[in-house]
């Protein structure tokens, strides 16, 4: 059962988000979330038990009999994907994930064909689809809806918990949880993490997929984030403060080629164009030197990997597509494994996957 039952709304909004975390767990599950709503929920050993969880189900999911046990895992629960802001590759891997489970699925994609049309609150909504369901994974242009309508279920006479598929401006969780599983498996037996420098590179100022992966790389030893961007797209102050506050090294540059020669990973963003305050703003920045191609390729160290959380549009050149150190396909593909162990986990079935037969 959640805890948010135990705080007022205004008064847990208020919370800084660290300190929302003990409202957020379940209260027999180790430290792992109820509600899945922001990075800061996540520490290293559950990120760690996260990603050997992920490791698991794909290798479990190898073989046919492994693959039948796990759709039954969770064939007696139902998830709703309610979302109301356009996406493919995390509906998708939401739907693969579910689908590896056993979950049952229903969804609603666009505002105009719920009852929402019609005028019924989110909160309405919400409860309509907690009458039916066991999870709700939402993604919505609304700022910290997801946060909102958790605390309303909690509040109810059935909760369930709720996955922040993405929200606004502001956080993207499970994005970042497949991203730090693509280093992880990436660097395996590499050394870990522990030690990388990490390059974002693009508009960082709205890609909520930066401030949920840079929150994450700090729970990381020794981790150098260097933030690449044309200045009116320059990483946000917020995500500065908590890199300062935690003593993390970083730096602020303009100079792609000079960080991809020292970079462990580039992590590349597309201009985030949709949330422009007019129309055209984006179009008149000059991004033509925060683009990968075929000479940051040659400057990439050996052991180096190139990320994007995609879609893209050129900011990647499509010659870097098949050279061993492009991740973003296999990055998305890891995105389907780590959303099962996100949702096995949420339900509380972390130990019988671990410790099955197959």
């Amino acid at each position: 059962m959640a805890r948010l039952t135990d705080i007022g709304w205004n008064e847990f909004h208020a919370l800084p988000l660290e300190a929302k975390r003990p409202y957020l767990e379940r209260v027999e599950g180790g430290g792992m979330p109820y509600h899945t709503l922001f990075a800061q929920q996540f520490d290293r050993p559950i990120l760690e038990r996260l990603c050997a969880l992920a490791n698991r189900i794909r290798f479990i999911n190898k073989s046919k009999e492994g693959a039948l046990y796990l759709k039954s895992v969770l064939a007696h629960k139902r998830a709703m994907l309610y979302f109301s802001q356009p996406s493919s590759r995390t509906f998708l891997s939401h739907l693969a994930a579910c689908q590896i489970l056993g979950v049952t699925t229903g969804s609603v994609r666009d505002a105009a064909t719920s009852s929402e049309f019609k005028g019924e609150s989110h909160e309405d909504s919400i409860r309509t689809f907690s009458s039916y369901f066991d999870m709700i994974i939402m993604r919505s242009p609304e700022q910290g809806l997801a946060e909102k309508m958790s605390w309303e279920l909690s509040n109810s006479s059935r909760p369930i918990p709720i996955l922040n598929a993405g929200s606004g401006k502001d956080q993207h969780p499970t994005q970042a949880l497949l991203d730090i599983y693509t280093l992880f498996r990436s660097f395996e037996n590499k050394g870990g993490i522990d030690g990388k420098t990490v390059v974002f590179c693009g508009d960082l100022m709205r890609g909520r997929t930066v401030r949920s992966l840079s929150y994450l790389l700090t729970n990381f030893k020794d981790v150098r984030q260097v933030f690449v961007a044309p200045q009116e797209l320059r990483v946000p102050d917020d995500v500065i403060a908590v890199l300062e506050e935690k003593g993390v090294d970083f730096k602020v540059s303009d100079d792609l080629q000079a960080a991809v020669r020292t970079a462990d990973a580039v992590y590349m963003t597309r201009i985030q164009d949709e949330w422009d305050e007019s129309k055209g703003a984006s179009a008149k920045i000059d991004t033509s030197r925060f683009k990968f191609g075929a000479e940051e390729l040659k400057l990439l160290p050996a052991d180096g990997i190139i990320m994007h959380p995609l879609p893209r549009r050129d900011e990647i050149a499509t010659c870097c597509d098949h050279d061993p150190r492009a991740m973003y396909w296999r990055q998305m593909r890891n995105g389907m494994w780590i959303r099962a162990a996100l949702i096995a986990s949420t339900f509380g079935f972390e130990k019988s996957i671990m410790e099955c037969g197959y």
